[in-house]
């Protein structure tokens, strides 16, 4: 008897078909839009940064994906391929004040109010008294290549003592070439992977880690090459939002 109550549960078990689920491809997230996400920042960990609380994987100089919490030691590195850069001026409220969120951005340095240069953090600091301060941040959008192939969006903010690697950074994306059928010429930002780590640093106000980053092969798949190429579409459209937090490193 029981057996045959058993078997006839199972039979009224229906079987799942994966052609079910892709009958209903998107629904439900379709209608998101590029508020309703958050593009991930691909940053170096600080000390004190609370994700080593909470990350058993991690420590000071590795870099995280901060959507995914996918940890790359920062020895290591990890490849990526540049796709689109801007300079932005990011007015912030002192340190422990404010939401976290930037009190304005702005996307030239005209466009900023008055700020006057401390002697003791070099900081811009608004001179109507207030204690806010404007950072020069640069932003490369970049693609994480993954070992299985595939590729994440993600954004890299570089300020301060980064300001300098950035630079170069966009130097050496500059100087790349590739030969092609009528000579050399110089391919786009997403041309090219380049790979990224981190390095000790110091000066005289403390310690902490920054980017180091070299050119590697030009990009050789097709799928990649192309999805570089729309986030770089996107991103000149406008359709992209920054969700900027303050960041714990002071230098």
């Amino acid at each position: 008897m029981t057996t045959a109550v058993e078997e006839k549960k199972k039979s009224e078990v229906a079987m799942f078909d994966a052609s079910m689920m892709e009958a209903d491809a998107g629904s439900g997230i379709n209608d998101l839009g590029s508020d309703d996400l958050a593009l991930p920042f691909l940053k170096i960990l600080s000390g004190l940064d609370s994700k080593l609380d909470d990350l058993d994987n991690a420590k000071r100089g590795d870099i995280i994906n901060s959507v995914t919490d996918e940890v790359y030691k920062g020895k290591e590195g990890v490849d990526v391929i540049p796709c689109a850069y801007e300079r932005v001026y990011i007015q912030w409220a002192p340190r422990g004040e404010g939401s976290g969120a930037p009190s304005s951005v702005y996307k030239t340095k005209d466009e900023c109010p008055e700020v006057e240069r401390s002697s003791e953090d070099n900081k811009d600091y608004l001179t109507d008294g207030s204690g806010q301060y404007i950072e020069e941040t640069h932003q490369h959008y970049v693609l994480i290549l993954k070992d299985d192939g595939s590729a994440d969006q993600a954004l890299i903010a570089m300020k301060s003592t980064q300001l300098k690697k950035s630079r170069k950074w966009n130097s050496m994306m500059l100087s790349a070439t590739i030969k092609g059928k009528n000579g050399m010429f110089t391919p786009p930002r997403f041309g090219f992977v380049y790979h990224l780590k981190s390095v000790a640093e110091e000066n005289s106000k403390g310690s902490w880690h920054g980017w180091e980053m070299s050119r590697k092969d030009p990009v050789s798949s097709a799928d990649v090459y192309a999805k570089a190429k729309a986030f770089a579409e996107s991103i000149k459209k406008g359709g992209v939002v920054v969700k900027h937090e303050k960041d714990d490193v002071p230098f």
